[in-house]
């Protein structure tokens, strides 16, 4: 793939830094504007990012120490976080998960990283560098580590690797006998990306492809934390929540499409409609709750590990049920026209409908249920 440069990036003190839901709401924006140009194969929102970068939004997870604003950390930062994820979301879903998987990989240098490697990460997100987080290995060529003529290097791909060609600081693991092991190896962009096998309905402006990445070190200065540590709860499978809060704005834009489509052409009163628009209304304001809570809960720490995973499983389910039938809501409201280019509500439910589809959702609600049958009460 042939990629250009981009531009340098600015990136000022952190005291220079705006609100993160006021950049997060520029960025959406810039994002809802440009959504039908990219609706195309092997797309990447490059103006975008550097939109990320330039207001600041790319940083804002780092703790300020570092040139961040806490963005996502504590109880405060998490409702920042919320609202800035379900903006930025409901702007472009595809960015929306660019951006929540660099906030993810951030927050586990942070967490597992040691000072040097936190340092080196806040220096490359300065820089505008975008990071993400790459755990699906090609079963055929999995992930693993080697020795090379000058130390351990990488072995085989990833798949369904978002920003593919993009990120440029990726998260990655690889299997070992005591659990995964996270490595953040350094790409250049444009290179070592396949974006040929990613023709989803939607969410096609992810770059979603196969990244190959034999050769690179993968030394001590390259491995994050210990082996497990990515898989260790709640971190795990709490930070979920994120990814429900994208979801939610790509729901709360249906709801608007859906709207403006009814008063644009007077159907606003029709008492059918009405009811449909209600119901919607139901459905987007639990699925808010549910992100609001989880967030809260997952940053205050109060309870424990096993009952924040399990409010968050419920939160999964709350979430894909509420924006599934504000998709059905909104496509039978505006009827056929909903299912034809260029109308927008078209593309907004493809990229959802497809970014819906996380992985395991069965087992996450079975998980959640187990835990409350195996107590006494409501435990929340």
């Amino acid at each position: 793939m042939d990629i250009q440069p981009l531009r340098p990036l600015r990136g000022g003190p952190a005291s220079a830094l705006p609100s993160p839901p006021d950049a997060a709401a520029e960025v959406a924006r810039l994002a809802r504007g440009r959504g039908a140009l990219l609706d195309v194969d092997e797309a990447f929102p490059e103006a975008e990012l550097i939109a990320l970068a330039e207001t600041g939004l790319l940083r804002a997870p780092l703790p300020l120490a570092l040139g961040g604003a806490d963005l996502g950390r504590g109880g405060e930062g998490a409702a920042a976080l919320a609202e800035v994820l379900t903006r930025i979301g409901a702007g472009s879903l595809p960015l929306g998960r660019l951006y929540e998987g660099h906030v993810n990989a951030l927050g586990l240098i942070l967490a597992y990283g040691n000072p040097a490697q936190q340092a080196r990460a806040a220096e490359d997100t300065r820089a505008g560098r975008l990071f993400g987080v790459w755990n699906t290995d090609d079963r055929a060529d999995p992930l693993r580590i080697e020795e090379g003529t000058e130390g351990p290097v990488l072995r085989g791909r990833k798949v369904l690797a978002s920003g593919a060609g993009w990120v440029e600081r990726p998260l990655v693991t690889t299997a070992t006998p005591e659990g995964p092991q996270m490595l953040v190896p350094a790409l250049a962009r444009g290179e070592r990306a396949d974006l040929s096998g990613w023709r989803a309905q939607g969410m096609r402006a992810s770059a979603t492809g196969a990244v190959a990445l034999d050769g690179l070190p993968a030394g001590p200065a390259e491995r994050i934390g210990a082996p497990g540590d990515y898989h260790r709860e709640p971190l795990f499978s709490g930070g979920a929540w994120r990814f429900l809060a994208v979801q939610t704005g790509g729901a709360a834009e249906l709801f608007d499409l859906l709207c403006r489509h009814l008063r644009e052409l007077g159907r606003d009163g029709d008492p059918h409609q009405r009811a449909r628009v209600g119901e919607a209304a139901v459905a987007l304001e639990t699925a808010r709750l549910w992100v609001g809570q989880a967030a809260r809960r997952l940053a205050d720490g109060e309870m424990e590990p096993e009952a924040t995973v399990a409010y968050v499983n419920l939160a999964r389910r709350a979430v894909e049920q509420a924006a599934l039938d504000i998709l059905a809501l909104a496509q039978r409201s505006v009827g056929l026209a909903a299912f034809i280019r260029p109308h927008p509500l078209e593309r907004v439910a493809r990229d959802l409908a497809t970014y819906l589809r996380q992985p395991a959702p069965d087992r996450a609600l079975d998980l959640a249920a187990a835990h409350l049958l195996g107590r006494e009460g409501w435990p929340w």
